[in-house]
C-alpha cells in the first residue's frame, strides 16, 4: 500500500475517533448530559488532535522521502538523503540507516564506508546501531578481513541488543570464513551452534560447519557432535521447511540479509532433507 494511502487512512481513523467522542454523548445521553461527559473526555480528544497534527507535520516534512521510497527511485533517494544527512548534518538513526541501506541496494559499498566515517565523527553510537549494514558493506566490497575487524570491535560494545549481538557474532565468523581463516571461523560457529537461541543463526552455523569447515577440522568427531546437536535444536524449534522459510522471512526486509539468501536456502535444504 502506498504511503499516501496509509496517511489518508490514518487521518480518517483519527477524525472518526474525534467525531465519536464529540457526538456520542449527544446521541446516547442527550444534550443535557453531554457537557459533563465532554469534560471527562477532553484530554483524550486533545491527545488525538495532537497526534493528528504531529503526523500531518511529519508527513509534510518527509513527503519527498516517502514519494521516492514509493517509487523505489534509489539514485534520487540517495541524493535526497545525502543532502539531509551529510550536508545538513542531520545524523538521526533512521536517516543514517536508510541512507546506508540505499547505498547497499545500489551496490555502492564505498558510499556506505564514507557514511560510516562521517557518522563515526558526528555520532559514534550510530556505528553500533547500524553495525550489520556497515559490516555487510565491507563484505560486499570484497574486504572480508576489514569486515572481520569491524565486527570484532562491535562485539566489545555493550550497547548492542542481544539479538543484534548474535548476528554481529555470526557475521564475524562469516567474515573470517570468507577470509579463509577457517580455524577461527569454526571457533565462532561452534559457539553459536551450541548457544544461540536464534534458529536461523544456529542453522546457518551448523550448515557452514558441516558444508565447509569440517574438512579442516583437527578433531572431526567433535565437529560432528556439535553439528548433530545444533541441527537437532533447529529441527525441534522449526519442525518443517515451511517454518524455516517463515523464520527467514523475518529478516528479508533487512538489506544486509540479501547476501545470505542463497545460504539460507541451502541451509534449509540441508537441515530438513538430510
Amino acid at each position: 500500500m502506498k504511503f499516501k494511502s496509509l496517511f489518508i487512512i490514518f487521518n480518517i481513523i483519527i477524525v472518526l475517533f474525534l467525531l465519536v467522542i464529540c457526538l456520542m454523548p449527544v446521541f446516547f445521553l442527550g444534550a443535557g448530559f453531554a457537557a459533563n461527559f465532554w469534560r471527562t473526555l477532553w484530554p483524550l480528544a486533545l491527545i488525538l488532535v495532537l497526534i493528528l497534527i504531529g503526523m500531518n507535520v511529519y508527513f509534510g516534512i518527509n513527503r519527498r522521502l516517502f514519494l521516492l521510497l514509493e517509487r523505489e527511485d534509489w539514485p534520487a533517494l540517495v541524493d535526497h538523503l545525502e543532502h539531509r544527512v551529510l550536508q545538513k548534518s542531520r545524523y538521526s538513526p533512521g536517516l543514517v540507516r536508510l541512507l546506508a541501506n540505499s547505498y547497499l541496494v545500489m551496490s555502492d559499498s564505498a558510499g556506505v564506508t564514507a557514511l560510516e566515517n562521517k557518522a563515526a565523527i558526528a555520532k559514534p553510537a550510530l556505528l553500533e546501531k547500524n553495525a550489520l549494514v556497515f559490516g555487510a558493506a565491507r563484505i560486499l566490497g570484497g574486504d572480508p578481513e576489514g569486515a572481520a575487524n569491524f565486527f570484532a570491535v562491535r562485539l566489545e560494545k555493550a550497547r548492542l541488543r542481544a539479538r543484534d549481538k548474535q548476528w554481529v557474532h555470526w557475521y564475524y565468523g562469516f567474515s573470517l570464513l570468507l577470509a579463509r581463516q577457517f580455524t577461527q571461523a569454526a571457533g565462532e560457529f561452534k559457539v553459536l551452534a551450541a548457544s544461540s537461541n536464534d534458529a536461523l543463526i544456529t542453522g546457518l552455523s551448523v550448515f557452514f560447519l558441516s558444508d565447509t569447515l569440517l574438512k579442516y577440522a583437527e578433531d572431526p568427531a567433535e565437529y560432528r557432535a556439535i553439528i548433530a546437536e545444533g541441527r537437532e535444536r533447529v529441527i525441534k524449534a522449526l519442525k518443517t521447511p515451511a517454518e524455516w522459510d517463515r523464520e527467514a522471512a523475518r529478516i528479508e526486509t533487512e538489506v544486509h540479509a540479501a547476501i545470505l539468501q542463497k545460504y539460507i536456502n541451502q541451509a534449509g535444504t540441508w537441515l530438513f532433507d538430510k
